[in-house]
């Protein structure tokens, strides 16, 4: 169940067998599930969990007082949601799922343990939060610079990526739930302009859709497209020289 968030920690660094152990207790509280479209928390809710993706997709999302929606962040198998949210007293977003999801609600407690007794997890988990913000300023640049095209297909870059960190999709083709009114809603586009840019990205021959999954047929010309440069994801094992070595690591935290 913890497999994704494992594989995304080790882009980061090699966890020892005791890491991964520890990780997986993270499932003891039981798995919970969602219906698509189901909030898992409101905003204005007191904030109590930290919420893991296990299987699907969620997303963040706040709504404006006549109604509009902006989606904030997708979050993939493997993501945890708001990992120091235990600070504030009342949540100022919701989170909600995209598809059906299965999701931990991790205490307080569990995370304090984690990192208190594996500095490997402790560094993987400031590198993820690290890494989020690096999301958040990149779409932030995203609604701000890029046209409308480059919008599109830099979501699509990223999200082919990030499926990719965690065993998801092949080399060109990975799922893709998403539909073109979240698109608009991440974008900051109308759903028809979305349709647009879809169809011109098919007409180029860069993208396919099929049963929700996208295929990306030229993945250098999206990527060129896009003005995508993959260096916020920080993929580099930046933390390799804390990697453990699983036949003297174990139990030694």
């Amino acid at each position: 169940m913890i497999t994704p968030l494992i594989k995304k920690f080790e882009w980061f660094v090699h966890l020892s067998d005791e890491d991964r152990r520890l990780l997986r207790a993270m499932a003891s509280g039981g798995v919970q599930h969602a219906l698509p479209g189901e909030d898992i928390v409101r905003e204005g809710d007191h904030p109590v969990f930290v919420y893991l993706v296990l299987d699907g997709w969620a997303h963040r999302y706040k709504v404006l007082e006549d109604g509009r929606r902006q989606i904030i962040s997708f979050f993939l198998p493997g993501d945890l949601c708001d990992l120091n949210i235990f600070l504030l007293k009342e949540m100022d977003h919701s989170i909600g799922a995209l598809t059906s999801l299965s999701y931990l609600r991790v205490t307080r407690q569990v995370m304090d343990t984690l990192v208190e007794f594996s500095p490997r997890i402790r560094s993987a988990l400031w590198w993820d939060t690290l890494v989020s913000a690096a999301i958040q300023r990149e779409w932030t640049v995203n609604l701000g610079q890029r046209s409308a095209i480059e919008r599109v297909s830099h979501l699509i870059c990223e999200l082919f990526i990030r499926t990719r960190m965690v065993g998801l999709g092949d080399d060109q083709t990975f799922p893709f739930p998403v539909i073109q009114a979240d698109l608009a809603e991440a974008t900051g586009m109308t759903t028809v302009h979305v349709n647009r840019v879809l169809q011109e990205l098919r007409s180029r021959n860069l993208i396919l859709f099929r049963r929700k999954r996208l295929r990306i047929l030229d993945v250098e010309g999206l990527t060129r497209l896009a003005l995508f440069n993959d260096n916020y994801l920080h993929l580099g094992r930046e933390g390799a020289h804390m990697d453990a070595d699983d036949r003297s690591a174990v139990g030694t935290g």
